[in-house]
């Protein structure tokens, strides 16, 4: 925890509480969406403190990404190492129930993120998209695992299972952000896994 003196008048803050305030200011209105006025106001700091600590508005939104996926998004990688496909998918779908339920801000941010992010300038965009790339790589390199050890009961590609699972998550994030229940969603997730194709 690191402590940043601004300034023009004495003042400290916390960086990582700022930076935990900001995750959830782009959370709920995205990249283009959350001002620099609605930033500084939501992290209690000034605009000259924000740049000193953090950058610009860019590099801001890149270590917001960087404490979601430290802090949200680490079921993906207990998911890849489950012990069975199957694990990987109910880790992956109860992961995306838990992260879209579990706050304040419901749905992903990733969802959110890649959405919101398509018109922007395309470094930002990339970014996001890269991020997004790497996940599904992880997922598809241990379906493939599973695919090679002999688990599918039926001719299985990675890639698709993949993809399949990808858009179970995004349904789950986009009906929670329209109101469904954490139980409501997990019979999502309890569906989706009585056609699951492996052993």
């Amino acid at each position: 925890m690191e402590k940043v003196a601004t300034r023009g008048r004495p003042r400290e803050f916390d960086t990582d509480e700022a930076l935990a305030h900001a995750l959830r200011l782009f959370w709920q209105k995205g990249y283009e969406g959350a001002s620099l006025t609605d930033l500084t106001d939501a992290m209690g700091i000034t605009r000259p403190s924000l740049y000193a600590a953090f950058g610009n508005k860019e590099a801001l939104f890149r270590q917001a990404l960087d404490l979601y996926e430290r802090d949200k998004l680490a079921y993906i990688r207990e998911a890849a190492e489950a012990p069975t496909a199957r694990g990987v998918a109910e880790t992956l779908l109860m992961g995306a129930v838990d992260v879209a339920t579990g706050g304040e801000c419901r749905g992903c941010m990733g969802v959110i993120a890649a959405v919101a992010c398509q018109s922007v300038e395309p470094s930002i965009r990339d970014h996001v998209n890269a991020r997004a790339e790497s996940a599904k790589q992880l997922i598809v390199e241990r379906m493939q695992r599973a695919i090679d050890a002999g688990e599918f009961v039926v001719p299985a590609d990675a890639t698709a299972i993949t993809r399949y699972l990808l858009a179970l998550m995004q349904g789950i994030s986009v009906q929670a952000q329209s109101g469904a229940s954490r139980q409501e969603l997990v019979q999502v997730v309890e569906s989706a896994l009585l056609s699951w194709p492996s052993q």
